[in-house]
């Protein structure tokens, strides 16, 4: 089985670039099921089922590149304001494919992670999300985790009484805490930040997606709508990423 290193090495060369101009960690605002529905005058849910359908392709493809961590943003705590036909449908959706996709998870050992509060989601949508995370706790390739009923805010919230729980049971001190120290609490406690952050529909914002996480993200946005994000399209990110110069609040050297 090869490696993440041989890869991202082979996918590095065969789109010319280097091995340290390619991203580790991918993170998408998946945007646009609604219009791309509108626009070929389908009901609004026609355009998450082919969103969530899409969701399957491109992971498959990412574990082909090598990308260690693949994070998506796919219900957020905001969402609950929606109609409630609309929300019904897309717990369903959540649902459906949180099953049907379990084999292939199995087959290309990727692990499902969970970003959100669980408190808040249908009983079904909770129960087949733990059995699909239990199912691949013990894969060892691609992360895919899944932002569901998740909020950039709420989850330094959450973190924040987890550490302040800590202090008042003595487990943690004030000296403590510290980036690391909140970094460790956060829902995705392990992942990596990511490199990339792609935002589908050529939405201009963040809407609360990975606050903490996305501090020296490069950002790229594509007017591509979610559910016609193909393969191509990925890779198309991938090109653009490797064309910004990543200083973290340095100086780029030049000679």
């Amino acid at each position: 089985m090869e490696t993440f290193e041989e890869k991202l090495s082979k996918t590095a060369s065969r789109l010319g670039l280097t091995l340290g101009q390619m991203p580790r960690h991918i993170a998408v605002i998946m945007d646009g099921n609604g219009r791309w529905a509108q626009q070929r005058s389908l009901p609004r849910v026609e355009g998450h089922r082919e969103g969530a359908r899409i969701i399957e392709t491109i992971a498959l493809h990412c574990v082909d590149l090598g990308i260690e961590s693949l994070t998506l943003y796919s219900f957020s705590i905001e969402n609950w304001k929606r109609p409630q036909a609309e929300i019904n449908a897309l717990m369903h959706i959540h649902s459906e494919h949180l099953v049907s996709i379990r084999p292939t998870l199995m087959n290309n050992n990727v692990k499902l992670l969970h970003l959100g509060r669980v408190a808040g989601l249908p009983e079904t949508v909770r129960n087949d999300l733990a059995d699909t995370m239990e199912m691949t706790s013990a894969n060892t390739g691609m992360k895919l985790a899944l932002a569901l009923n998740y909020g950039g805010r709420a989850e330094i919230v959450d973190a924040t009484r987890k550490i302040a729980q800590k202090c008042h049971n003595g487990e943690l001190s004030i000296d403590d805490i510290d980036e690391q120290c909140m970094s460790n609490h956060l829902y995705g406690a392990g992942l990596a930040d990511p490199d990339l952050l792609i935002r589908t529909a050529n939405e201009m914002r963040i809407s609360n997606f990975l606050l903490w996480q996305i501090s020296y993200s490069e950002f790229y946005v594509t007017k591509t709508l979610w559910p016609s994000f193909t393969e191509a399209s990925v890779e198309e990110a991938i090109l653009a990423y490797a064309k910004r110069s990543r200083r973290f609040g340095t100086i780029e050297a030049r000679l």
